[in-house]
């Protein structure tokens, strides 16, 4: 969400902000924020100094009681009782008028970064760096369920049973290769300096429209019916959620954070979940890295993030690349995102594995996450990225540790989290 003194200063240059990021709909926004905003400061200033009236004229109520001016000390308690009555009308229509402002300043994006290329789309990302030589196998390699099914790694058929497409029963050294995976990369983080967390896996409403747009909300989460609860998307929304409305000490930042969880997502809007697959589905786990920070330090912690992910696929000798996202491509908290992808051999092609984002002040302007300075009290800026989430994860290891014979090495970094063995076998 943006400053509200933002907007009323710079219009243009947020409804320019709205263009880049072919969201033309809600150009009308602007204005109409800048008008209630204008109406309910109006309509504050018109109380304060009603109050300001009231506070004078009943110090003079008891100057006339004093002085026997009984008639002059009942006008003064009716005009007090006037004044009251125009003051409950004015403080709810403030209150409406605050409602109404809000609702219109939640959906205007955030300021994009000015790196970020312009672009309607995903298609339109644009490849920054590649890491690692991709390679193709000179024996064919197939679809990673059937990788898996020749393992007895994967049920999918019982799944099916149970609860439908987009879920899925791991087993055998496929699951322990998936909880070793997972294992690893919580001490990869925790070495690189990160606190472990495991957040709750269920949070209220007040949170998830405090992390993330209404659309993403609607696209995303699930509710658990009758209560005030969601069951998270990512580890991020519980985690950047911890914050809301405390007031950091500069001298603690910054709070760097990597936690574990299931995430449980609806996919709607994506393109189909599949039968046979497990690279878009409904319940997978995943380690994420979340850093508050000083507005200052964001950029540099941007950074950090994603070379961490790709640090991390490297040790296992996965290639990667990565991607910017361009502005259409950026969900409305977003300054900037990249994506990291990783290379699978059977499609001769990158997929995405993992996305760096900073939200800049976002997130901590609506969960009311501040930072106590010397010279008083600011936002915090956000980032949140993704170290690793398989199962999509395994599709990437699987392909580029395949061998001919459908056994699957395994790296060393891994070998201590699978009781030392150094290859998966039917």
């Amino acid at each position: 969400m943006l400053d509200i003194k933002f907007v009323r200063e710079n219009p243009e240059a947020v409804k320019e902000n709205i263009k880049k990021k072919f969201q033309d709909e809600k150009l009308v926004l602007v204005d109409e924020v800048i008008e209630i905003d204008r109406q309910f400061r109006e309509s504050k200033n018109k109380a304060d100094t009603l109050r300001g009236d009231r506070n004078r004229i009943s110090k003079q109520i008891g100057a006339f009681m004093a002085k026997g001016q009984k008639d002059d000390a009942e006008a003064a308690k009716a005009k007090v009782k006037e004044i009251n009555d125009e003051l409950v009308s004015l403080e709810a229509s403030e209150t409406e008028l605050e409602a109404e402002l809000k609702k219109r300043m939640m959906v205007i994006p955030q300021m994009i970064g000015e790196s970020v290329p312009i672009g309607r789309d995903d298609s339109e990302n644009v490849e920054l760096q590649k890491f690692g030589e991709p390679a193709v196998p000179n024996f064919e390699v197939p679809y990673h369920v059937d990788i898996m099914e020749n393992l007895n790694g994967i049920d999918l058929d019982s799944a099916r049973k149970t609860s439908g497409n987009g879920f899925y029963y791991l087993c055998g050294d496929i699951a322990r290769l998936h909880s070793s995976i997972l294992s690893y990369a919580r001490d990869f983080m925790i070495d690189r300096g990160f606190t472990y967390y495991i957040p709750p896996f269920m949070i209220r409403g007040e949170v998830v429209t405090g992390v993330m747009s209404f659309a993403e909300m609607e696209n995303m989460m699930y509710k658990i019916e009758g209560e005030d609860l969601y069951l998270i998307g990512t580890s991020e929304h519980s985690m950047i959620g911890k914050f809301i409305d405390t007031i950091i000490p500069e001298a603690e930042l910054p709070k760097a954070l990597t936690s574990y969880s299931p995430c449980f997502r609806k996919e709607v809007g994506a393109h189909g979940i599949e039968e046979r697959g497990v690279y878009r589905i409904h319940q997978f786990e995943k380690q994420e890295m979340v850093v508050v920070c000083k507005p200052e330090e964001s950029d540099i912690w941007y950074d950090r993030l994603w070379n961490n992910t790709v640090d991390f696929f490297r040790s296992l000798d996965i290639p990667v690349r990565t991607l910017e996202c361009c502005s259409g491509d950026l969900a409305d908290l977003k300054v900037k995102s990249l994506d990291v992808e990783a290379w699978s051999p059977r499609q001769k092609k990158y997929f995405e594995v993992g996305s760096c984002s900073n939200l800049g002040d976002a997130q901590a302007r609506r969960l009311g996450i501040r930072i106590k300075g010397k010279d008083g009290n600011y936002f915090a800026h956000t980032l949140n990225n993704t170290v690793v989430a398989p199962p999509r994860m395994l599709i990437a290891f699987l392909e580029n540790n395949l061998n001919e014979d459908g056994s699957v090495n395994i790296p060393e970094p891994l070998r201590m989290y699978m009781g030392g063995k150094d290859k998966i076998e039917k």
